[in-house]
C-alpha cells in the first residue's frame, strides 16, 4: 500500500493564500495590525517590569491612561512621538529600522 504525502506550506504561502499577496490592501493591513499588537505587547511588557500601572506612565509621558491601554490593546494608532515618550518614560531603547533601494538605514 502506497503512502499518501501531505503537501506542507510555508507560513508566507499561507498568507498569500488566505490573506492576500504582499503589497495588496488586505495584505497590508494584516501586516499594519499585527506591528500594533507587537507594539502594544512590547509597551505592557516594559510597563509591568517597571511596575508601573497605565496611570503611572500616562502621567509621566503626559497623556491620560485611557491613551496607554489603547496603546496597549492596538485598538488605537498611536503616534511616532506618542511611542518614543513611552518608550523614554519606560527608560527603553527603541530602534528603527528602515530599508530602502536595499539600504537599510537604522534610527537610534
Amino acid at each position: 500500500m502506497a503512502k499518501t504525502r501531505m503537501k506542507s506550506y510555508t507560513l508566507a504561502e499561507m498568507k498569500d493564500k488566505y490573506i492576500g499577496k504582499v503589497g495588496t490592501s488586505d495584505r497590508d493591513k494584516y501586516e499594519y495590525e499585527l506591528r500594533m499588537e507587537l507594539l502594544g505587547r512590547m509597551v505592557k511588557t516594559a510597563r509591568q517590569e517597571r511596575n508601573l500601572t497605565q496611570e503611572q506612565l500616562g502621567k509621566l509621558v503626559g497623556v491620560q491612561k485611557a491613551q496607554i491601554s489603547k496603546l496597549e490593546s492596538s485598538s488605537n494608532s498611536a503616534t511616532i512621538d506618542t511611542v518614543l515618550k513611552v518608550f523614554k518614560a519606560l527608560k527603553a531603547d527603541i530602534h528603527f529600522n528602515v530599508t530602502i533601494e536595499n539600504q537599510r538605514l537604522q534610527l537610534v
